[in-house]
């Protein structure tokens, strides 16, 4: 995988489009750094075409789309642009606002309910979590590191200091749990004890 092709251009593009206007939370960075930084987790650990793509468009339906759109509007928007299993995929690691019984669900709730989730998800789908949490986390790392007032960086966070990083560690344990145990939870195990310690 090179890392660059027609189709992960135009996911890019796709993200882009959905992500305009937005920032990382937080910071002034555009919200498109994130899908590229996850793109480039998967590809340093040779992740297919279908994975890369996926880890590029993974917030887009949560953040985005999900809000005014069917399935069957999501399969002619993503679907049938991308592939059925990337957006199979992209939906795996989508953080929920209802059940399956139609009821919304509270923060905690949608935590919970990700992680459950976690059990059912392809191969694909636990590479994306991972490197999400990966970027994630590392980037919160970065923020303390350059900043004398880490209260300005974990206030951006409504569960806080002590709720993120148990979130980030959580999510690790999970992933263990149900037996993805790839080079890359390794190292957001790594970032998380990071957190832990600062």
């Amino acid at each position: 995988m090179t890392g660059y092709s027609d189709r992960i251009n135009h996911a890019f593009a796709f993200a882009a489009k959905h992500h305009d206007q937005q920032v990382r939370k937080g910071t002034r960075l555009p919200y498109l750094t994130h899908p590229a930084n996850v793109a480039v987790i998967l590809t340093r650990y040779g992740c297919s075409e279908d994975t890369v793509v996926a880890g590029i468009l993974h917030d887009v339906v949560e953040d985005c789309v999900r809000d005014s759109m069917t399935r069957e509007m999501l399969e002619e928007r993503i679907g049938h642009k991308f592939g059925h299993s990337v957006l199979a995929t992209v939906l795996m690691v989508t953080h929920r606002k209802v059940d399956d019984d139609g009821i919304e669900l509270s923060s905690e709730d949608k935590k919970e309910d990700y992680l459950a989730r976690l059990s059912l998800a392809n191969e694909d789908a636990l590479w994306v979590c991972a490197a999400d949490k990966v970027h994630n986390a590392n980037s919160i790392l970065s923020d303390l590191r350059r900043t004398a007032f880490p209260e300005t960086v974990w206030g951006r966070f409504s569960v806080g200091r002590e709720g993120t990083v148990r979130w980030y560690r959580r999510v690790a344990n999970r992933l263990r749990e149900v037996g993805f145990n790839a080079p890359i939870v390794g190292e957001l195990e790594a970032a998380a004890s990071a957190l832990e310690q600062v």
